[in-house]
């Protein structure tokens, strides 16, 4: 039995630990002690974690039972009752509430409204690259282009100012770090729903073109219920994005011939999108509480587990991909987890395909002689955030 969830990277930065992967050998749904005691369950293979991911047995209600950690969190304390729901954040919730949130947006992200979105998207990313080429290098692309770049389209289609960014994104950062106390965390928070408060209080008096306006004009949602919402959205909407596109171009770099198989033949950008969504993962475990006593995959998991799902080592699941801790950008990858499963697939997927299109390939295209600026292992790695990536990518060019 696994003690705790493994969470050091100790064979290279993109793939899953390796005590993870000899679960997933031989023992695909297996019992795991949590830091608290609790003794929950790991899912890591990638026919269980899909099924687990589409399974009503499987609840993403907080306020249903305890959720355990499966790592230390030193500033929190022990969790000891189920957490409220917080009103809006549908990502939480089962159905009927998760259905009657999520229907309310599935209109603003249909495919055909993301592809009239695609050439204002690529406006944003290649001006985004003509101010980096005007800065003299080394510079951190996650600064400098990997933030930036989901940052100014989730505000443009939300109608959040940008000018705003760096409240919601100083918040939300500390909101997603693993070990800060809980004083420090609602305080983002708080500060993060105060200012969205705000703004969609004022959405509602006077609606613009946005998609927060057209929420606001919805009479059905309450101001708490659209708070939550623009919570989810907008912290969803640049926190996943960015950290693909900087962890997604620190792994080409680290993978010379993959990177040159794509500057040599820029129409493979679509697969290797695909291809470094499984790799990399970067919402590498969802959290899940067994609502009933559940039989899955040959074992009896008990009402009231708390059931860690590791997309990253499904991904990597050689019994799904051939040789599947290798990056390769002809695979075809299709079929990977990482936007989930089931009710909650991520409902900005086409999104965020778009902008990683846009930003490797414009990228690629602009910085043919891009490369690190440190030695790999002197690039600080997330692994004290939920969502995983780097704080940082010192790059340079000729």
């Amino acid at each position: 039995m696994l003690h705790g969830l493994p969470m050091d990277r100790d064979v290279t930065p993109f793939v899953p630990p390796s005590q993870i992967s000899l679960v997933r050998e031989t023992r695909p749904v297996s019992p795991m002690l949590f830091p608290d005691g609790h003794e929950g369950w790991l899912v890591t293979g990638y026919e269980a974690v899909r099924q687990a991911l589409s399974d009503t047995r499987f609840s993403n209600r907080q306020d249903l039972g305890i959720i355990h950690v499966p790592f230390p969190t030193p500033g929190m304390p022990e969790q000891t009752e189920p957490s409220p729901q917080t009103p809006g954040l549908f990502i939480s919730m089962d159905p009927p509430d998760h259905t009657r949130l999520r229907r309310k947006l599935t209109g603003a992200f249909t495919v055909k409204r993301m592809k009239a979105l695609e050439e204002g998207i690529i406006e944003i990313a290649e001006r985004q690259l003509d101010a980096l080429a005007k800065l003299t290098p080394p510079v951190d692309l996650v600064k400098e282009f990997a933030l930036p770049v989901p940052s100014l389209v989730i505000c443009e289609i939300l109608g959040v100012p940008y000018a705003d960014r760096d409240t919601f994104q100083t918040n939300s950062s500390k909101f997603m770090e693993r070990e800060v106390n809980l004083e420090d965390k609602m305080a983002a928070y708080m500060a993060m729903n105060s200012y969205l408060a705000e703004l969609v209080i004022g959405k509602r008096a006077e609606p613009g073109d946005d998609l927060l306006s057209d929420l606001a004009r919805d009479e059905d949602l309450s101001i708490e219920e659209l708070c939550g919402m623009a919570f989810l959205l907008l912290l969803a909407g640049h926190e996943t994005t960015a950290n693909m596109l900087s962890l997604g171009t620190f792994a080409l770099l680290e993978h010379p011939d993959q990177l040159a198989a794509l500057r040599s033949d820029p129409a493979l950008i679509p697969d290797a999108v695909e291809e470094l969504l499984r790799y990399l993962a970067v919402g590498d475990i969802f959290f899940r509480y067994a609502a009933e006593d559940i039989e899955f995959f040959g074992e009896t998991i008990p009402k009231g587990s708390s059931v860690i799902l590791s997309l990253l080592a499904g991904n990597h699941d050689p019994e799904r991909y051939e040789h599947a801790d290798t990056l390769d950008v002809h695979r075809n990858a299709r079929g990977h987890l990482s936007f989930g499963h089931g009710v909650h697939q991520c409902l900005g997927q086409q999104l965020a395909r778009i902008e990683m299109r846009a930003g490797f390939e414009g990228l690629l295209r602009r910085f043919p002689s891009l490369e690190l600026a440190v030695p790999a292992g002197e690039v600080k790695l997330r692994t004290d955030m939920n969502i995983y990536g780097v704080h940082a990518l010192p790059v340079t060019w000729a």
